[in-house]
């Protein structure tokens, strides 16, 4: 294909930027043309952008692109899809396999093949088979010298991820996660005799992160050490941008094992060294773990430190093409940081922005959507709106009630009736917190049924006089009699209870990362086991 169509390029890519440690803006299309090339070999974030920037300026002077430069820039383009532009990469990546047959480049070709193929929105075992294919057929080339080792390793490390993303999915993940540590630690001894190519090198310390994704949840002390020889990969290979993932799996399982402050260290370093442009869906992960790092033990309150760092991940988050999710999550964590430090009116404007980009999803997560009505609610309380919390919160008591986890539910039944209360509708609080002792007691939390009848009781007293609250009283007793531990007394207050709510778009299946790098989850969400997209909010472009 010529340089006619620099449109082609765009679909997700990641902004151009001139200055990422290139020098100044060339206007020389066949010095346009070699940046791209430079960029694409470095594996750079921002090369879809520089082929777009080469095709327009050699189309102005009527020349074209070869089908080996055409291929690498839809490579390029396709690596840089996000978010609902992830749909587009699998098609440019065929096409590309298509031109490096042209180019004579049958590696390269093979490279593509399996990304298309891992692009696959449902990859299943006809995926794996497909990879597994082509996987024999790098090899073959590579002993025939016609594939290099850092595109055979690539091919073959394309299996293993698509083999750990369907880890859950088996009837024995445990077994299938210990062949596939074997089937890694081979393809490490096949690709390590070649590290001295800087292609190598990334391939090399991208199998060493898979492998510390999937020994995490079983060994910890092991994943920390195959995740530390990942990130001296990527150093020896003096590239950044692509450590991002072994940076965030490191912090998390350094997080998990109680190491915050190496954890805090490492994180900071690394949004110290990541090219500012062209990762930035990389940066708003790496702020959010570290704001989450910082935040330390449960119910500490965001400092200014964290607020920063929330703000700096939504405003980078935002500028990811099509990845709402992330956006998403991004604002929801600002916003209750704000609320947490009382900035009742900023808080509520970016949880009603949370709100709106979940209605706007076509996967809003049930989750996200019930934390961020009830904390919209508590600033509503804060700002002396009685009614409106009352309403945010009986909202998602309502859709709380079928969680399998019926605490919940209580405690926003607990909520509506306190908010109830404040403004004044005592007949209304009573019959919420009667919602609140049912949903307690079915859980078998008979000291907190016990203390939503001593809260109905206040409410019968305003509302039908002292016999009627003389009853609930009576209830109230018998209730926390059956309780066996006594009177807790009252809990931390509302912010404990919606800290307690479970976390959008997770926990992660037991060999799945989220969007922080934590690994090792149930898979469970508030109604059963999420489906495997449900998982993690961003899916990586590279192999791991």
């Amino acid at each position: 294909m010529s340089s006619r169509s620099p449109d082609e390029f765009r679909p997700g890519a990641s902004p151009y930027d001139p200055g990422s440690g290139h020098g100044e803006e060339p206007e020389d299309p066949q010095e346009l043309l070699r940046r791209a090339r430079r960029l694409t070999a470095d594996g750079h974030p921002s090369a879809g952008g520089a082929w777009e920037r080469a095709a327009t300026a050699l189309r102005r002077a009527d020349c074209s692109l070869t089908p080996g430069d055409h291929a690498d820039a839809l490579d390029a383009t396709a690596l840089a899809c996000r978010g609902r532009a992830r749909q587009a990469a699998a098609p440019l990546f065929s096409r590309a396999a298509d031109l490096h047959e042209r180019a004579g480049e049958h590696g390269k070709a093979l490279v593509s093949r399996a990304r298309a193929l891992l692009g696959d929105p449902e990859p299943g075992a006809t995926v794996c088979a497909g990879l597994g294919e082509l996987g024999e057929r790098a090899t073959v080339l590579h002993t025939a010298g016609r594939a290099t080792a850092a595109e055979t390793a690539t091919v073959l490390l394309l299996r293993c991820r698509a083999r750990a993303d369907l880890l859950d999915t088996g009837p024995d993940p445990i077994a299938e996660a210990a062949a596939l540590r074997a089937e890694l630690a081979r393809l490490i001894a096949f690709v390590a005799p070649h590290r001295a190519a800087p292609a190598v090198l990334g391939v090399l310390a991208e199998t060493r992160t898979l492998l510390g994704r999937v020994t995490a949840p079983d060994d910890p002390a092991a994943a920390l050490d195959r995740l530390r020889a990942a990130m001296a990969d990527h150093h020896a290979g003096g590239r950044p941008w692509p450590a991002a993932e072994s940076v965030l799996l490191l912090a998390g399982v350094l997080r998990a094992t109680g190491a915050r402050q190496e954890a805090t260290a490492l994180l900071r370093s690394a949004l110290g060294t990541t090219a500012p442009k062209g990762c930035r869906a990389d940066r708003a992960r790496l702020c959010l773990a570290l704001a989450r790092t910082l935040a330390g033990a449960p119910g500490r309150p965001a400092g200014d430190e964290e607020v920063s760092l929330l703000g700096e991940a939504v405003r980078h988050a935002d500028s990811v093409a099509g990845d709402g999710r992330l956006s998403t999550l991004a604002r929801l964590a600002l916003g209750i940081a704000r609320a947490e430090r009382g900035h009742w009116r900023q808080a509520s404007a970016v949880l009603r922005e949370a709100l709106s980009g979940l209605a706007e999803a076509d996967d809003g997560d049930e989750a996200a959507r019930v934390r961020a009505g009830a904390w919209l609610a508590y600033c509503a309380l804060g700002l002396g709106e009685p009614d409106r919390a009352a309403r945010e919160f009986a909202r998602g008591a309502a859709e709380v009630r079928r969680w399998d986890d019926l605490r919940h539910g209580a405690a926003l039944s607990e909520l509506t009736a306190r908010a109830l209360g404040a403004a004044g509708a005592p007949e209304k609080a009573a019959r919420a917190h009667e919602r609140a002792a049912d949903l307690w007691r079915s859980a078998g939390d008979h000291t907190a049924a016990a203390r939503s009848l001593r809260g109905r009781a206040r409410q019968v007293r305003k509302a039908w006089g002292a016999a009627a609250a003389e009853v609930v009283e009576t209830e109230a007793r018998r209730e926390a009699g059956r309780g066996g531990a006594g009177d807790d007394g009252e809990p931390d207050g509302a912010r404990a209870w919606l800290r307690g709510l479970p976390e959008p778009y997770g926990p992660p299946g037991r060999y799945q990362v989220d969007v922080y790098g934590e690994v090792g989850g149930t898979g469970t969400g508030p109604r059963g086991p999420r489906r495997r997209e449900e998982q993690s909010v961003t899916r990586v472009q590279g192999c791991v």
